[in-house]
């Protein structure tokens, strides 16, 4: 068989082979309790402070600012239910946007459920939020926006410093969520910098192994817990630290932020390649993927074709891409991302998303379009619904 393509880097990515090792090593020497009071857990509780700091480094904050979950999901409810539980004084008014991540959306669902005065903000064609309709809504009730940085779809770039501006021009004390499981590594972030009081990261996307997450809270930001137990991350995070997942995402953050911006211009390179293929070899290609979007996501519809099928087909030839949001995408459901930019349904159940890494390259794009173009006459839908 063909060498493998994996063009679905925003589900999750390859951890390196220096992550796998030094997580195998971690599991097998530094295996103690962070939490217990021998050797052994002085040398775990060791590794994670080390992690803590490479991540910490990473956004130019403090050690004591970053807290361990078990992924984004987890961070995000906790950045979001965790800030208005602990204050509940704040306000009952709370924004987001209609183009979050589930993990996001699904909160604010919940807590429109529990007395919470909920607006969902419209976004433009572009999928890019309307900061006018933020500005609008913003009242003296309002305790918390939450954004997404880079959306996991199409990759568009939200304008977080604009709307920061606009939130303290108003009201400084309104906390700015950011979820930035799609940027962190793939661009540099300064939350204090940029007006970020909480931000959302996860390792897998970013090379590293699976099931480890932080937050970034703003030291006088006040939290509650929604997991209960042993009082861990400084009584946040109850639970036993996942030492080996939390050694793993700082080697990852490390190596990523080593070359960060080459990654970035490879990527950039790549995705350009597979618009221009696309435009000039593939009829009726229809881009999604606004000007200006992230270097690691490109979304196409291909009219007449469900995603689905072209993705197996696709995967017939050692090829790996998506058909939207991973965790997601097995819902019989038509994308709410591109509901919101109102592109028509017809287009959404075409639309494929292609994303890249440091590890994809040039003859990948050209092996992934000619197979497109093998693949799209066979499985094309003719008018009256018949192939």
């Amino acid at each position: 068989m063909d060498r493998e393509i994996y063009l679905d880097n925003s589900a999750t990515t390859k951890p390196y082979d220096e992550v796998i090792e030094f997580v195998n090593h971690i599991s097998s020497n530094v295996y103690g309790n962070p939490s217990s009071l021998h050797i052994k857990g002085i040398e775990a509780e060791r590794m994670v402070k080390n992690a803590r700091g490479i991540i910490a480094k990473s956004l130019g904050v403090s050690r004591d600012e970053i807290y361990f979950t078990s992924g984004g999901t987890e961070a995000n409810n906790l950045a979001v239910a965790g800030y208005l539980y602990a204050n509940p004084r704040k306000g009952k008014h709370i924004m987001t946007t209609k183009i979050e991540h589930p993990s996001v959306m699904e909160v604010f669902n919940n807590l429109s459920q529990c007395g919470y005065d909920v607006d969902f903000i419209d976004v433009d064609k572009n999928g890019v939020v309307l900061v006018d309709d933020i500005r609008e809504k913003i009242n003296e009730e309002t305790a918390l926006i939450s954004v997404i940085y880079i959306n996991n779809e199409t990759g568009a770039v939200q304008p977080i410093n604009e709307i920061a501006k606009i939130k303290n021009s108003i009201n400084r004390d309104i906390v700015l969520h950011v979820d930035a499981v799609q940027a962190y590594g793939k661009i540099k972030i300064a939350p204090q910098k940029e007006g970020i009081d909480i931000l959302t990261m996860s390792s897998h996307k970013i090379h590293g192994p699976k099931g480890v997450g932080a937050l970034y809270a703003k030291r006088d930001i006040k939290l509650k817990p929604i997991i209960f137990g042993g009082g861990q991350e400084s009584q946040l995070r109850s639970g036993t630290e996942n030492v080996s997942g939390i050694c793993g995402f700082g080697a990852a953050v490390d190596i990523t932020f080593r070359s960060i911006e080459e990654s970035a211009v490879h990527c950039e390179n790549l995705k350009n390649m597979l618009l221009d293929m696309l435009k000039k070899e593939v009829e009726d290609a229809v881009i999604i993927s606004p000007e200006g979007s992230s270097p690691y996501i490109l979304n196409v519809s291909f009219p007449n074709v469900r995603a689905e099928v072209l993705l197996h087909h696709l995967e017939t030839k050692n090829i790996f891409v998506s058909t939207g949001a991973a965790c997601s995408s097995r819902k019989q459901v038509l994308s709410h991302v591109l509901r919101a930019m109102g592109i028509k349904p017809e287009i959404i159940e075409g639309a494929i998303r292609f994303s890249f890494s440091a590890f994809n390259t040039q003859e990948d794009i050209i092996r992934t379009v000619e197979a497109i173009k093998d693949i799209l006459p066979k499985i094309r839908i003719k008018r009256g619904g018949r192939r």
